[in-house]
């Protein structure tokens, strides 16, 4: 049964919370322990939804998945059966299309239908599709229909040989994409150089446990990444990255509610500009080598944010930004050039007494300060979960969040961590 939070706004914050380990990161770490087997050990789990439903595909493909501790799982893929690939949960799950580069490289073929995922506008796998039939993966594109109409779309990826390393060239710099060339290019023949190659920090995450299983990669991080593959790979140990995402999402949230919060494990070197722009708005920030103390969010003017690739300002973070412009003073423009369907959270800050016009799909002018009002909520996305949350904690009354699976996604425990630094949030069943 869904769960709902319910939120009594206009709390003082103030307290520490730590960030937790990277979503983005854990599930294409995960998926790569498809390709070997021999046992991996992955520490510092997040314990969110998407990470346990990879988990769970894995084990019911026949990969033994056991918890050392809370957040350390030792996952071992030796007698795996890529047949047994559950569709139903992957396509409740955008990144399940990670699983299609470990299990094609190894096993040379793999069926899975087309992701499911979050709500945000159009996200087709063409980059994915493109960069496999370049590395030499064969590509049969099967339309299910019912009634005349399109049901959905089942994929079947197959190579008669070892794949060669060759260049590839991807179509956008997305970070999934980059993810699973890298996946198959360590168990592939030679050198692979990836061209338009995504850099953020979950890429160099995935990167560097693969060097640790035997490939040898070179130039993650830029937009040109070289690696060459091994004739088979052994099992490591690897400690998941923090997630900047969360981290840039509690710090937004203490400043928009202008409280005296402290963020520990903050990977401060991977929000560099996001740490320098909030300053800039007059957000007062105490920045120390792994945690930031925010101080004070008042007075705040903003006048423009535009979220763009890694090291840019991460598009994961546009709608949480979009709360704070609606306590800055003056007119803000919000650009999300990426995705044309992440501004309709704004819609909702509107019911809540926000003075919002959306230009575009991806341009919105904000006008502020102004005081929100507690009413019942609808997130459309995981990112969009989180800003609605700090829209209910700085809402003068009681604010629902209807569906708070979207949070619990990408969020671990979200509600008793927010509760630990004064929100007053509960937890309740829909009926």
């Amino acid at each position: 049964m869904a769960e709902k939070l319910i939120i009594t706004g206009k709390s003082n914050l103030s307290g520490t919370i730590d960030v937790r380990g990277s979503k983005n990161a854990a599930t294409p770490l995960v998926a790569a322990c498809l390709l070997t087997p021999e046992a991996c050990v992955l520490d510092n789990i997040p314990l969110v939804e998407d990470v346990k439903m990879m988990l769970e595909i894995l084990k019911r493909m026949g990969a033994e998945i056991d918890f050392l501790d809370k957040r350390k799982v030792r996952i071992k893929a030796k007698d795996i059966d890529p047949g047994k690939l559950d569709l139903d949960l992957v396509n409740k799950m955008r990144s399940s299309i990670l699983l299609v580069g470990p299990l094609v490289a190894r096993f040379g073929s793999v069926r899975i239908n087309h992701p499911g995922g979050c709500i945000i506008g159009s996200r087709p796998v063409d980059t994915h599709l493109d960069a496999f039939r370049e590395i030499g993966v064969k590509i049969e594109e099967v339309s299910l229909k019912e009634n005349g109409s399109l049901r959905s779309r089942m994929y079947h990826f197959s190579t008669e040989k070892k794949i060669k390393g060759k260049e590839v060239i991807l179509n956008e710099f997305s970070p999934t994409a980059t993810e699973n060339i890298l996946m198959v290019a360590a168990l592939a023949k030679g050198d692979t150089i990836i061209k338009t190659a995504a850099s953020e920090p979950h890429v160099q995450d995935l990167a560097a446990f693969l060097r640790k299983m035997g490939a040898k990669i070179e130039g993650e991080g830029s937009s040109v990444i070289k690696i060459r593959g091994a004739e088979k790979l052994q099992g490591a140990d690897h400690s998941v990255t923090y997630d900047y995402v969360e981290a840039g999402t509690f710090a937004l949230l203490a400043l928009a509610a202008q409280g005296k919060v402290r963020i520990e494990n903050f990977p401060v070197d991977q929000l560099t500009l996001l740490l320098s722009r909030l300053k800039s708005f007059g957000g007062k920030l105490k920045i120390e080598k792994n945690a930031v103390f925010v101080n004070s969010g008042r007075g705040l003017k903003i006048n423009k944010v535009q979220v763009m690739p890694y090291p840019g300002i991460p598009p994961d973070l546009q709608s949480p930004l979009g709360v704070l412009s609606t306590q800055a003073k003056g007119l803000t423009l919000i650009h999300d050039p990426l995705y044309e369907g992440r501004l309709k959270y704004l819609e909702e800050l509107n019911k809540m007494g926000a003075e919002i016009v959306v230009c575009d799909p991806h341009r919105a002018i904000i006008n502020g300060p102004t005081k929100l009002q507690g009413t019942t909520l609808d997130p459309l996305d995981l990112r969009s979960g989180a800003a609605l949350i700090i829209a209910g904690v700085i809402a003068e009354g009681v604010t629902v969040i209807k569906d708070i699976s979207q949070a619990d996604r990408g969020y671990e425990e979200i509600d008793k961590r927010l509760r630990k630094i004064g929100v007053q949030v509960k937890r309740m069943k829909n009926n």
